[in-house]
């Protein structure tokens, strides 16, 4: 008959098992994020070429093709390397069916390409097709932190989904001035846009900073150089603020790129701190726990060469029937040894039960900001379904109401969700 001391080592295994997984997929994290940024520059550069009408960026693209190809290969290989046989893993379902639906849009690329060369796309047809594929790869990441079982791990993905959302923000910021500054005009509703993509980044980035850690928060604080904010600035303002039909500088466009560029390139290091940061921790946890099944393994061999007497220790700490109200005793010195290692495994279980119930605790505190990204997720595409609004224009909407009735955007999401067959008009199919 197995004993107590099986199951705690089998519980182990599953707990290395899960380790394992999670190493897996922090390390594709981190690959993705290198594809992403490098994505993200190629939208830039290819935003600036057709709005220049072809005229510039044409060797930078080429070249940063180049780049984008070898981080799409990492990718690739590391999707190759997740076990799609691992039916056990809770939010499997979810992650491999992410992958499966960013996996064509990995192999569209080259025609997207031939068609920017060609001239045949606008420059916002082309963000729109960069920026669907980006969020593809950025939902891979947040299944990957959504199906985390460790909290430690899970607050350091939650931390890096953030930042990686807040920096696609960037990019798409960089890519909408870009375009406007080289077109040489902007209008009212890029204006908007580009408003909504600055609140955006300020809200993600606010959640990295709840969740990353006093280390790289500083480090996220320092990063950003005053004198280069302050310049992003003046060009910000320089076309947000012009009136519509006002021609804007083309040769802004270089300064412009540049100095988003810098930026960017300066979150990508915090990107590659949070990957190292969560490889190291999955390394670590995996260790400890290896450590601990040898540990509990060379323990069950010990007592199935000396079980030691049949005795109740489960229930030592209880007082004699006929001295109620005593202290409870205390093990005796001179104890056979298979009563003390009986006590042992029991200790054992004991504080492995209080350490997961701890780990639960601590994880249901870390997805409630997974979970408020999607019921707010779920509520814009009801609104923009029913209401026919743009993503931006439901954003706006939940939280013109949130403002207004003094409430957390959380909260008119879920009043949302539950007026969902209220809603007036017929939800687009």
């Amino acid at each position: 008959m197995k004993s107590g001391l099986s199951f705690l080592i089998a519980a182990l295994r599953c707990e290395i098992d899960e380790l394992d997984q999670l190493a897996r997929t922090s390390a594709l994290v981190g690959t993705i994020g290198r594809l992403v940024h490098a994505l993200q520059r190629e939208r830039g550069l290819s935003n600036v070429l057709l709005a220049s009408g072809g005229r510039r960026f044409v060797a930078q693209r080429e070249a940063q093709m180049a780049v984008c190809l070898r981080a799409e290969e990492a990718v690739r290989n590391t999707f190759d390397r997740l076990d799609t046989e691992a039916v056990r893993i809770g939010n499997g379902a979810r992650l491999f069916s992410r992958i499966a639906w960013v996996l064509p849009g990995l192999d569209a690329l080259p025609e997207l390409r031939r068609r920017i060369g060609a001239m045949e796309l606008s420059a916002a047809d082309a963000t729109a097709a960069f920026v669907k594929l980006v969020a593809g790869l950025l939902a891979v990441v947040f299944e990957a932190a959504d199906g985390a079982t460790d909290p430690e791990i899970s607050r350091l993905l939650v931390a890096m989904f953030n930042f990686m959302q807040g920096k696609e923000f960037a990019g798409q910021e960089r890519a909408c001035g870009a375009a406007a500054f080289a077109s040489g005009r902007n209008d009212g509703a890029r204006q908007q846009q580009w408003l909504h993509l600055i609140e955006s980044q300020e809200r993600c980035f606010q959640v990295f900073a709840d969740f990353s850690g006093p280390a790289l928060g500083e480090l996220w604080r320092t990063s950003q150089s005053a004198p280069q904010l302050a310049e992003q600035e003046r060009l910000r303002r320089i076309a947000c603020a012009a009136p519509t039909g006002v021609s804007l500088d083309a040769e802004l466009s270089q300064v412009w790129f540049d100095c988003c560029s810098r930026r960017i390139d300066a979150m990508q290091a915090i990107e590659e701190r949070l990957a190292a940061d969560l490889r190291l921790l999955c390394e670590q946890k995996t260790a400890r726990a290896r450590a601990e099944l040898h540990a509990h393994e060379a323990l069950l061999a010990e007592l199935a060469v000396e079980p030691g007497e049949a005795v109740a220790a489960f229930f030592d700490e209880l007082p004699p029937a006929d001295t109620e109200g005593s202290p409870p005793r205390a093990l005796s010195a001179a104890a056979p040894i298979g009563r003390q290692l009986e006590r042992s495994v029991l200790e054992m279980v004991q504080e492995q039960s209080h350490r997961l119930q701890a780990m639960s605790d601590e994880l249901e505190t870390v997805r409630a900001a997974l979970n408020e990204r999607k019921l707010v997720e779920r509520a814009k595409g009801l609104l923009m379904a029913h209401r026919r609004l743009s993503e931006e224009e439901a954003h706006k909407m939940l939280r013109r109401t949130a403002m207004s009735q003094g409430r957390r955007l959380v909260e008119v999401a879920e009043s949302v969700l539950s007026m969902a067959e209220y809603l007036p008009g017929d939800p687009v199919r």
